[in-house]
């Protein structure tokens, strides 16, 4: 499976790395490599949890264009 994930920097400096299309799916790490294998970790673990729970693995996501 492949998954969109967005990452930016926090005020401490950490770069937090999130899974949008899995609700809670977070992570972080110290630099964008630390961060991407962590939520790595995370997305598996996130699947594993909603699969023994009965949970549908994702929701919908889209993108939509916003004219400025």
């Amino acid at each position: 499976m492949k998954f969109v994930i967005t990452m930016f920097r926090d005020e401490d400096g950490m770069v937090v790395a999130d899974c949008p299309a899995i609700p809670g799916c977070v992570s972080q790490g110290k630099t964008e490599e630390e961060a991407e294998r962590n939520i790595r970790e995370a997305i598996q673990a996130c699947l594993e949890v909603r699969a023994e729970k009965g949970m549908p693995l994702t929701i919908s996501t889209r993108q939509v264009e916003i004219a400025l």
